[in-house]
């Protein structure tokens, strides 16, 4: 592989992953639940008249938002001052940090290996990892959550040579407890591990350090101080215990799973890198008196432990995992490059199967789901996958190039389709409902629903508090002014009198009752 500077890797890197985060960032509704809560956090903000500090005391649809810090929704208010509120602007924040994390991944590894080639592995393994990309261009805190965190590691292992760098430990750390509050314990847990592991003590007595962890942590305590001074208990209540403690002890909202649950996570959805991980995490074991084994060690063992025995379980708490991941995989595709360690046999074998399953998904989207786009997508995936069967069957390391451009390429089409947040099919589909709703109620009203659950999203595009309420409650609104949505089953059972039919989904009816009193 030619040997490029590493300003012209860094560029390449950059244009790369903010075009693959940034292309057709808003061409699918926001989902459930993050997405519409922080947009609407967000719309909030942005609508504050100039003087009421909704920045500072952020709100959820007029209430108190007591949930996370307003770091990252205020970016995006931010956006919307600029752009309007839309689905594009709702995600380019937090698409954009999160597609720094790239570039930012390779310059960690440059100062783990001391060379360009794993450094680079490791930012493409990252750049091409599904869970990484989709979750990133998500309105969610977590792709931000992991850029910051690589800020702090790079800032500690640059401050071996200068010690002015750890400044930049204290702003990292200060970031992340401005986007996701206490998770910046875990995080700052580990970097500390780390250093301990590293035997950078010398850091430790180091002005520098201290005062990055003052100077950069100072915000986040005065938000704290602010909310508690604010609200009393009931944030101390909310934040800390409801929605940050409790999440360790108890599956908070029914999220829950077993001790394998992120381990599955990971299996579901790191393919094709998956393979290259268990000789990647050996290869950290033999090598864990290095900077790079010892982090891919802390990393991947404190962080999977934590999360793994908390008991509530959610898909994106594993997303801080994946640099650990790549710095393994990186490692070891860089030792294949290097030295062809590598069974033939086996790969030959995967990579085949990821070929069949590419010509399957082909097949399947062409008869159920014709979409242009996947059908394409599957078949790059099959035609990649196989050229890397025969490239590995041949010994030949070039197999690692035909990887990384096949994963780019597959991952460029799926984010160019409609299906790249699948988890938009597990309901109905909000936007008819919420034109209904916004054509008949005005902004900020509540509306009761026989739907089983609320939908922030549906909330967010009807600018109205929708309220799921069981059948019994709906029947007893009949004497009172209220605006119902209801679904074709329940509004035929309930056949309430004194109400006007205002408009109807596809699956859905608006009335407002007792209109006549």
């Amino acid at each position: 592989m030619r040997p490029f500077p590493d300003k012209e890797w860094l560029l390449s890197l950059l244009v790369l992953s903010l075009l693959l985060w940034l292309m057709f960032l808003g061409n699918s509704p926001l989902r459930d639940w993050d997405e519409g809560t922080i947009a609407q956090v967000a719309r909030d903000i942005w609508r504050a008249p100039d003087g009421t500090m909704r920045w500072l005391y952020p709100t959820l649809a007029g209430e108190p938002y007591y949930n996370k810090p307003p770091l990252l929704h205020s970016l995006i208010a931010l956006t919307y001052s600029l752009g309007g509120v839309n689905e594009w602007t709702t995600r380019f924040p937090g698409a954009v940090l999160t597609a720094l994390g790239v570039p930012l991944l390779f310059l960690v590894g440059r100062q783990l290996f001391s060379k360009s080639l794993p450094a680079l592995f490791t930012a493409l393994v990252y750049l091409t990892m599904l869970p990484v990309v989709r979750h990133g261009r998500l309105a969610m805190l977590d792709g931000t959550l992991v850029t910051f965190f690589l800020i702090v590691l790079f800032c500690l292992l640059k401050a071996r040579q200068n010690q002015k760098y750890a400044l930049g430990v204290g702003l990292g750390l200060g970031l992340i407890a401005l986007t996701k509050g206490l998770i910046v314990l875990l995080l700052g847990g580990i970097a500390g591990v780390f250093l301990l592991a590293d035997k950078q003590l010398v850091l430790l007595k180091s002005p520098y350090l201290w005062t990055g962890l003052f100077l950069g942590n100072a915000p986040a305590i005065a938000w704290y101080t602010a909310q508690w001074q604010h609200y009393g208990n009931i944030f101390v209540q909310v934040n800390l215990q409801a929605q940050t403690f409790n999440r360790l002890v108890q599956p908070v909202e029914g999220n829950s799973g077993n001790i394998f649950y992120y381990f599955i996570e990971i299996i579901k959805y790191s393919f094709p890198w998956l393979v290259f991980w268990p000789g990647g995490f050996y290869l950290a074991v033999k090598k864990r008196h290095t900077s790079w084994g010892s982090l891919v060690l802390v990393g991947t063992i404190i962080y999977l432990l934590t999360i793994s025995v908390m008991r509530t379980k959610l898909p994106w708490y594993v997303i801080p995992i994946y640099p650990f991941l790549a710095l393994a995989i990186g490692a070891k595709l860089s030792d294949i490059w290097q030295h062809r360690h590598f069974s033939t046999k086996a790969g030959t074998l995967l990579f085949a199967v990821l070929a069949i399953a590419g010509l399957f998904g082909c097949v399947y989207f062409v008869t159920t789901d014709p979409q242009p786009m996947l059908i394409v997508m599957s078949l790059v995936l099959a035609v990649s996958m196989g050229i890397v069967a025969w490239l590995v069957k041949m010994s030949d390391r070039r197999f690692i190039a035909v990887l990384f451009v096949g994963m780019y390429v597959v991952l460029a089409l799926l984010m160019s389709s409609q299906s790249w947040i699948w988890e938009l099919n597990e309901a109905f589909p909000v936007k008819p409902v919420a034109t209904l709703i916004r054509t008949h109620v005005s902004p900020g009203t509540k509306v009761y629903t026989s739907f089983a659950y609320s939908r922030p999203s549906l909330d967010f595009y009807c600018d109205c508090r929708v309220i799921p309420v069981n059948s019994e409650t709906l029947k007893k609104m009949a004497g009172t002014k209220s605006y119902l949505l209801l679904d074709n089953p329940t509004f035929q059972m309930l056949n309430l009198p004194n109400a006007q039919l205002l408009g109807a989904s596809e699956k859905f009816n608006l009335i407002h009752t007792n209109i006549l009193n």
